[in-house]
């Protein structure tokens, strides 16, 4: 019963301490909100004031800025004004210094034209003096203008004529000397570093036999062994009475080492009957067959040629029994070759080319015994079947002029082959041949008429001759020349070439008594 009243009471002092509160809550919120309604207006207030300001200073600088950018507008333009009045004067003063230059032109030029026309009167005068002259001096002189002018151009013309002859002949002997002096030094450096060995054997035409009683193994019964021989090495077997000795002949010079390979290896054997002479005949076919191939391979090596046909190869390796004038044809085209390459390396022009040509230069004293015709027709024959260059086909045909020379390599394989040749201790010949070579050859040129006097000399590489003084045309001495070096080439066989000189002389002697 206590509690419940102390309930209520404790109740109604809580609802009326909320309502106490929210009564004294209202009144300060009413007195807080009319505080800062008037916060807020002072505020506003303040700011509008700070905008003001601030308007009025931006507005200040605008003006100072505006009036800062006037004065400096007004400056430049007086600069530009002053500029432009300072270029107006220079102007002014240059069209002024143009009208006084102008005026000093003006007044040149009216002297220049006074001048003029004072010269002009003066070459008027001066012409007219010179015309009276030149009558004068053609009246003096008693011929006319014309006449001096074409007397004087005639004297110059025969002065420089002679003047031009003597310096023509003067530049011609001296490049005569000259050429003469460079063909020297190329010929004599070509033939200085030719390292072949001189040239001395002989082609082996007799075989020897260790007693007489041999020759009649050889002959055999009724002469088949020798009659076998002959037919199957197809050379001449000669038996005659040279003591120990039989002779072998044949034009084809491999045929002729065959047999004699054969001949010998059959008397070493001692069995000779025709089977044994057909099996060592085979034999010796193949083994200089071998030789032949070997020589030519050789060859190609030494001289360093590359890409040769094999029958062209062959045909080199041929040349090794070939023999000409006691000179060994192998040997010899190994010379020729060498000498051909330095002197094209003197002049600057293809070696190799000129080596091949050189090596190939006799290729057709291989089978000149089997084909008609000059061997350097032959050989250039061969050569162009065998698909050589047109240069090495040239050279071939030409060495010995059987062809006209249309290149370099023409005349240097030309004279390397000469210099080969004729050089001492290429060639040999007996002494009865010289001497009978010597005396053919003052034989012949004492044959053409008018020929008073022959000499041959040089050992037979040149023969003088003396015709009579009564011959009177030149051109007689020269035909005689002509003839003679013909007919020596036709009836005549000699190593390199034969000079001939024809010399035609008047003697008169008087005596004084």
């Amino acid at each position: 019963m206590n509690a419940m009243p102390m309930f209520f009471s404790i109740a109604v002092g809580i609802i009326a301490g909320v309502a106490a509160g929210f009564m004294l809550s209202r009144t300060l919120g009413a007195k807080n909100l009319v505080n800062a309604k008037m916060q807020a207006q002072n505020i506003l207030n303040e700011a509008e004031q700070v905008a003001e300001q601030q308007k009025r200073e931006k507005l200040t600088e605008a003006k100072e800025e505006i009036f800062k950018l006037r004065q400096e507008a007004e400056r430049e333009g007086k600069e530009r004004r002053t500029e432009l009045q300072r270029a107006e004067r220079r102007i002014e003063q240059k069209e002024e210094n143009l009208d006084r230059k102008l005026e000093k032109v003006a007044h040149r030029e009216d002297e220049l034209k006074t001048r003029q026309e004072d010269v002009e009167r003066r070459l008027v005068e001066v012409e007219d003096v010179k015309k009276q002259q030149l009558v004068r001096l053609e009246e003096v002189a008693g011929m006319t203008r014309e006449d001096a002018q074409n007397l004087i151009l005639r004297q110059t013309e025969e002065s420089a004529q002679h003047v031009i002859g003597l310096r023509l002949k003067e530049l011609e002997e001296k490049a005569k000397r000259e050429a003469d002096r460079k063909a020297r030094e190329i010929i004599v450096t070509a033939v200085q570093r030719c390292a072949v060995e001189n040239t001395s054997d002989t082609a082996v035409s007799v075989v020897h036999l260790p007693s007489d009683e041999m020759k009649g193994r050889i002959i055999g019964r009724e002469g088949r062994n020798i009659r076998t021989f002959e037919t199957l090495a197809g050379v001449d077997l000669i038996v005659d009475d040279t003591p120990e000795a039989v002779t072998l002949s044949s034009f084809d010079p491999v045929r002729r080492e065959i047999a004699r390979l054969s001949l010998e290896r059959l008397i070493v054997d001692g069995r000779i009957h025709p089977a044994r002479i057909e099996e060592l005949i085979d034999k010796a076919t193949r083994d200089v067959e071998a030789q032949i191939q070997e020589a030519g391979e050789g060859a190609l090596l030494e001289t360093g040629i590359k890409n040769m046909h094999p029958e062209l190869v062959r045909t080199i390796g041929q040349l090794r029994f070939r023999y000409s004038y006691g000179q060994n044809a192998l040997q010899h085209s190994l010379e020729v070759a060498y000498i051909s390459g330095m002197i094209a390396a003197e002049l600057g022009i293809d070696e190799e080319v000129a080596r091949r040509a050189g090596l190939l230069h006799d290729l057709g004293k291989a089978v000149d015994h089997q084909i008609e015709g000059p061997h350097a027709l032959i050989g250039a024959d061969l050569a162009k079947r065998y698909n050589e260059s047109a240069e090495v086909v040239s050279a071939i045909a030409s060495h010995h002029e059987d062809q006209e020379a249309t290149g370099i390599y023409d005349v240097i394989v030309a004279a390397a082959d000469a210099v080969s040749a004729a050089r001492p201790g290429a060639r040999r010949e007996s002494l009865d041949a010289y001497v009978k070579r010597l005396e053919k050859l003052e034989e012949i040129a004492m044959s053409f008429n008018g020929v008073s006097k022959a000499f041959a000399i040089q050992a037979g590489r040149e023969v003088r001759v003396v015709v009579s003084p009564n011959i009177t045309d030149d051109g007689v001495v020269h035909k005689i020349a002509y003839d003679l070096a013909r007919k020596i080439e036709e009836e005549m066989k000699y190593p390199g070439q034969v000079k001939v000189t024809v010399t035609r002389e008047t003697r008169v002697t008087e005596y004084a008594k």
